[in-house]
């Protein structure tokens, strides 16, 4: 049943009103006898309630101002915070020992300027493979690493760290090196826009990394390396230890893209090869890649041309002992005197391909086809569909867009050099 309310009040209005009932009562009540004694034991009783709440309310508040939790009236905060994205306790101290067997580690040649690209490409190669194996960082630097750079990479790496300082005369221009004749070039190359070509610095780099890198008493320890640059693409988990299956299937070299060098840099690089392989040929290795570097390879080193094609550097897993071994140290040597290195610019990436090329034989060289990876401006991913059917890998472009399908790699002349099928050419 329902009613109205409106209606219901207004047809009870009288000596049956609510509220006049309701005051007449009040008035009846406070005439009755015992009604004030009721009064004052209430009263009574109230007062001491209001005496206990005091009481535990102060009481409360010691407590709290003991633990903490609160603060006076005009202090910064009357409640302790709570702590945002951090754990009630300190984290257990980081367990950095290695996994991985081999006697090995990552280098990284960085500049402290450039931590936060460091942060980056060790993010995605912490994340991707050495979480799982721990293997040390090697970090090298022409001048002292700062704090900041050591206490980041420290943080990011699951396995242990060290920072290195790279001797001045491994990071100067030799004194054999005319600096006039030095002068004349880097104004030619700059007029000329050859890239890096007006740079001193560069090609400290390129003749650091050529000879001296392998050198550094922090790497006497290993037989392997990584070399990782900063602000590079890592695309693929690496589901097995790499310098493992280099070991064991006697590999000595490994690279990921393969271009041709810019002529200008090594135009005497090849002829400065030739004359090193007639002194010693008893370096040139037997089945040697002669036939991925060279434009006549029937001809022989001393009859055909350098086609320019080069394992590009910046990624590598090598064995240190092949750069520590006789062949490598007098061909470094050899180039060195020459000078190319400055009235030039010979990069560490001819010189080491050609080295490997010549000196190693063709089986002890690997292509890692199953890396997913990137330096700008160039990139590229797995071919096959199940890299990425299971996730394995993510690249951040489409696999026909992968520098193995561009005109200017040199991954089909390795594997025509191979017998192995070539790669669609996509223009």
């Amino acid at each position: 049943m329902s009613y109205n309310s409106a209606s219901y009040w207004s047809s009870s209005r009288g000596s049956d009103d609510p509220f006049e009932k309701y005051k007449s009562q009040r008035s009846a009540q406070s005439g009755l006898p015992g009604f004030r004694s009721r009064k004052k034991g209430q009263t009574a009783r109230l007062l001491r309630l209001v005496a206990f709440v005091f009481v535990f309310g102060v009481l409360l508040t010691i407590y709290w101002q003991s633990n903490g939790v609160y603060s006076a009236p005009g202090s910064a905060s009357h409640v302790k915070p709570a702590p945002v994205g951090r754990p009630p306790k300190p984290k257990p101290s980081k367990d950095t020992r290695q996994i991985g067997k081999e006697k090995a580690t990552l280098v990284m040649l960085v500049r402290n300027s450039e931590l936060k690209d460091a942060l980056g490409s060790m993010k995605q190669i912490e994340d991707r493979f050495n979480r799982h194996y721990q293997y040390p960082w090697t970090f090298l630097n022409d001048e002292p690493f700062t704090e900041e750079f050591k206490t980041h990479t420290t943080r990011m790496a699951s396995g242990t760290t060290e920072y290195g300082l790279i001797p001045r005369e491994q990071w100067s221009t030799p004194d054999w090196i005319s600096e006039d004749k030095f002068q004349e070039v880097i104004s030619r190359m700059s007029q000329e826009g050859v890239i890096y070509g007006d740079s001193r610095t560069y090609r400290h780099m390129c003749r650091y990394n050529s000879g001296f890198f392998f050198r550094d008493k922090l790497l006497a320890k290993y037989d392997w390396y990584w070399r990782v640059e900063p602000s590079i693409g890592f695309y693929c988990d690496m589901t097995y230890d790499p310098f493992t299956f280099m070991r064991e299937n006697e590999k000595r070299y490994s690279f990921v893209i393969a271009l041709p060098e810019y002529l200008p840099t090594v135009e005497t690089l090849w002829k400065t090869t030739q004359d090193f392989a007639k002194l010693h040929p008893e370096h040139i290795a037997r089945n040697n890649s002669l036939g991925f570097i060279a434009t006549d390879p029937d001809e022989g080193i001393q009859e055909t041309d350098y086609n320019l094609c080069h394992f590009w550097s910046n990624f590598e897993i090598a064995d240190l002992n092949f750069w520590r071994g006789e062949a490598y140290q007098k061909y470094f040597e050899f180039l060195d005197k020459k000078g190319g290195f400055y009235y030039e610019r010979w990069g560490d990436a001819p010189v080491h391909s050609i080295a490997a090329a010549l000196f190693l034989p063709r089986d002890q060289v690997h292509f890692f086809g199953d890396v997913g990876y990137e330096h700008v401006p160039w990139g590229r991913c797995p071919l096959d569909d199940e890299s990425h059917d299971t996730a394995r890998c993510i690249c951040p472009f489409d696999r026909k867009e992968s520098f193995d399908h561009n005109p200017w790699s040199c991954q089909n002349k390795w594997n025509n050099f191979l017998g192995l099928p070539e790669n669609p050419i996509f223009e």
